[in-house]
């Protein structure tokens, strides 16, 4: 008998008619012939009453305590829940992490998930139960209760899913689906018949907040299908699979992710091991950055930014001040009132032009472009966060995102076989540590060059003037990043085809000129290395695992470019072969 995973989130168990309304979700599954798993959260703001309490109990409670309290939460909905599928007539069980066996790491508050024993859930199916498990928690090896951070029911139906091999996952959520945007900030949002893993862990990684990325690093590792459906209605909802909802659609959404803080680190002393330094401080504290952005150095000197949640702007603060002072940096500062929108879609990988779109829709509206970061399905950057909502409303009508694409593939059944030619050893095996980094990829591309502006102008249209230009000059521009420099001004480098190297030049001259700026600053061969794969920004130390390795060569990177997939650093031409043999030993343990 197949078996499906139901998630049903905090606003869909809020009280005991919502509770009920889940119940019979489950038992009609129960009726069609499945085994039923379902996930459950705390009940509506349940856990933000506990957070408030600890908080008038101590202001800095400890964290192995707020993981015993907080998970006390979903205990109350897993029992409600089995209480509610009895009083309907069939059998139910409820489970706490602990119970099912989820073991997980021992950091408490953002715990990963290591193994998942499947053993006494499969004898409570066998048995004709629907099994309610709690989301969001887990324990450690030695048997602290442990919590999974932001998303963490997502995260424990998906993982449950591909444990138990299940036929599909159902989110059962207060949105009905995966939409263009989200429909309570934009009414012309459409909600999505179908999106990629990758478009969706972009999204999500952006600031979609219906789905977790790390929920959805685990569908696509072990290839589950996940269906968000709403909680109230009956509609069809959004499948997440490997393909996507068309592929001659360039952008399939825009995402926003509202309170973010910019950290500038400028004058840093322009060679190796510079990034690996400031990187490591924060990784060290178990904080993920999200847009990072180095622009080549000037005069010896280079300028770092990247942006972080607002909520961890103090601890952030402590590990540049560190940084700064080991590193013998100019200065830092920081801006806390800023936010990321981004545009994401499989389409832009083969379909150019994109970033011009984005520019000009955003200049049109007089929006100021304060960082820009890109890789092959999203392009982000960031803007004062007073320019949210006529930002995100220019952009979806640049891409006609309220348009719905033809139907190129209806998304078929929801299925899946995950164990089909494998044994159960080896599935077992693929499971352990099933929140451990994966690396897919590791390339270089020597095809490219380099020109970087310095001191560009930092107002509204300047990019989409750069970029307009660029490309009535018959050249398509590749990587691109626009950092601050301080003093209202901007460095932007991109990179370009080494046959066109030339003419970039001479088109970025002219530019520079007419904007005041310094002769321009060029290089007609670079190495762009990548390294993909699962995991990259929920696992804080890849980026400065990635340039230890590169400093342990004595190589500089010049510019640093991240997204959800993929983390990119240019270094010199010559020492392209050389930065990937390093690259290729340090993650060689993690690589697929």
């Amino acid at each position: 008998m197949p078996i499906l995973v139901q998630k049903f989130g905090g606003t869909s168990v809020a009280d005991s008619n919502k509770i009920l309304a889940a119940a019979r979700k489950a038992i009609l599954a129960r009726k069609e012939g499945y085994q039923v798993v379902v996930v459950v959260s705390a009940m509506g703001k349940n856990t933000d009453k506990l957070v408030s309490l600890a908080r008038r109990i101590h202001e800095s409670p400890p964290a192995r305590e707020m993981d015993m309290l907080l998970s006390t939460g979903e205990q109350v909905s897993v029992a409600l829940m089995a209480m509610a599928i009895d009083s309907l007539g069939q059998e139910a069980i409820s489970m706490t992490g602990a119970q099912i066996g989820i073991v997980t790491d021992s950091t408490h508050t953002k715990a990963r998930i290591q193994s998942i024993a499947t053993d006494r859930i499969h004898r409570a199916l066998d048995a004709g139960k629907i099994v309610i498990a709690a989301g969001f928690q887990g324990v450690d090896r030695g048997f602290n209760i442990t919590t999974l951070g932001r998303g963490g029911s997502d995260t424990t139906a998906v993982a449950l899913a591909a444990a138990l091999g299940a036929e599909a996952c159902e989110i059962y959520t207060d949105v009905d689906g995966i939409y263009t945007t989200d429909p309570r900030l934009l009414p012309e949002a459409r909600r999505v018949r179908q999106i990629s893993y990758d478009e969706m862990l972009e999204l999500a990684s952006a600031g979609a907040g219906v789905m977790h990325n790390r929920s959805i690093e685990f569908a696509k590792r072990f290839s589950v299908p996940v269906h968000v459906r709403g909680s109230f209605t009956d509609n069809p909802g959004t499948i997440i699979t490997a393909e996507p909802e068309s592929a001659s659609q360039p952008v399939c959404g825009v995402a926003v992710v509202r309170h973010e803080a910019r950290v500038s680190v400028l004058g840093v002393p322009d060679r190796p091991g510079a990034a690996m330094t400031l990187f490591s401080k924060v990784a060290a504290r178990n904080i993920a950055m999200d847009m990072i952005v180095q622009n080549v150095g000037d005069g010896g000197l280079a300028n770092i930014s990247f942006t972080v949640f607002r909520e961890d702007l103090p601890a952030v603060l402590t590990a540049v001040e560190q940084a700064v002072e080991e590193l013998d940096a100019q200065t830092f500062n920081y801006d806390d009132d800023v936010s990321v929108i981004s545009v994401v879609g499989l389409g832009m990988a083969t379909q150019p032009g994109v970033a011009n779109r984005m520019f000009r829709a955003l200049a049109e509206s007089e929006i100021n472009i304060l960082m820009i970061t890109t890789s092959p399905i999203k392009i982000s950057v960031l803007v004062a966060r007073e320019s949210v909502a006529a930002a995100l409303a220019a952009l979806h009508a640049a891409f006609s995102l309220e348009t719905e694409p033809p139907e190129e593939s209806v998304p078929g059944p929801v299925g899946r076989a995950p164990t089909n030619g494998r044994s159960a050893a080896a599935m077992i095996a693929r499971l352990q540590g099933m929140e451990d980094l994966i690396i897919e990829g590791i390339t270089l591309d020597e095809s490219e060059a380099r020109v970087t502006i310095l001191g560009v102008p930092d107002t509204p249209g300047l990019a989409a003037e750069v970029f307009e230009e660029i490309g009535a000059g018959g050249i398509v521009v590749d990587m691109i990043v626009q950092g601050f420099s301080g003093h209202e001004r901007a460095d932007l480098s991109f990179t370009l085809p080494k046959e066109d190297y030339g003419r970039g030049l001479d088109l970025t001259a002219r530019l520079a000129e007419r904007f005041h700026c310094p002769e321009p600053l060029g290089c007609s061969q670079v190495a762009l290395l990548s390294v993909s794969g699962i995991g990259m920004r929920s696992h804080t130390e890849v980026a400065s695992r990635m340039f230890q390795s590169l400093t342990a060569q004595d190589i500089n990177v010049e510019m640093i470019n991240t997204s959800e997939m993929c983390v990119t650093a240019v270094v010199d031409g010559h020492q392209g072969v050389k930065a990937l043999d390093a690259l290729r030993r340090e993650f060689g343990d993690v690589m697929v």
